[in-house]
C-alpha cells in the first residue's frame, strides 16, 4: 500500500480540566484505541494500570469513564502531539511524516495555565514535540518537560511494574 492511499487518522481531543497540572502526551492513538474512540484502547498497553498505580487505588478498573474521571481529578490531562496524520497499524515508525499535523498547543496552554509538567509517553511523542511544536509556541506556562517509557506493548522490554516504577519516579517528586 503506498503511501498516498493511506487514509488521515485523526487524533481525539484533549482530556483535561483547566486546573491540570500534568499532560501527558502521546503521538497518536493506535488501531485499538481508534476503534474504540478511546485513548489507551489496546488489552496489553500498560497506560491505565501505570494511572491507576500512581493515582488511583491500585485495583484495576476496567470502566473506561472512571478511568478518565480519576486523571480528571488528578489534574492530569491527556492528548496527543499530533491530531492527524497517516499510518499504516498501530507503530509509530510508520507515520508518514510528511502528513504530520500537530494539535493548537498555543491554545491549549493559553486555557491550562496551571501546567507544571509535560511528560512525553514515549520517545516519538517528545521528538515530535521538540521538533514540531515547541518552535512554534508562543503561550505556554513554565513547564517541566519528562521523557517517560512508553506504554504501548510495543515497548516490551519493560514490564508494565516496571514502567509504572519509572512513571512514578519521574511524575510523582516527594
Amino acid at each position: 500500500m503506498s503511501d498516498t492511499t493511506l487514509s488521515t487518522l485523526t487524533a481525539f481531543p484533549a482530556v483535561s480540566r483547566q486546573d491540570a497540572t500534568l499532560l501527558i502526551l502521546g503521538s497518536m492513538p493506535g488501531v485499538a484505541s481508534l476503534n474504540a474512540q478511546k485513548y489507551y484502547a489496546h488489552p496489553q498497553n500498560a497506560f491505565w494500570f501505570i494511572m491507576q498505580s500512581l493515582f488511583g487505588d491500585g485495583a484495576p478498573v476496567d470502566n473506561y469513564t472512571d478511568n478518565i474521571n480519576m486523571v480528571k481529578q488528578s489534574r492530569v490531562a491527556l492528548w496527543d502531539v499530533l491530531s492527524e496524520c497517516r499510518r499504516p497499524g498501530s507503530l509509530d515508525s510508520n507515520i508518514d511524516k510528511k502528513s504530520i499535523k500537530c494539535n493548537d498547543f498555543n491554545g491549549f496552554f493559553k486555557s491550562h495555565r496551571q501546567l507544571t509538567v509535560v511528560a512525553f509517553n514515549g520517545k516519538l511523542a517528545e521528538q515530535l514535540y521538540k521538533k514540531h511544536v515547541l518552535p512554534g509556541l508562543t503561550t505556554s506556562p513554565e513547564t517541566r518537560l519528562v521523557s517517560l517509557p512508553s506504554s504501548s506493548p510495543a515497548m516490551a522490554m519493560m514490564t508494565r511494574e516496571k514502567k509504572a516504577d519509572v512513571w512514578r519516579e519521574q511524575l510523582i517528586k516527594t
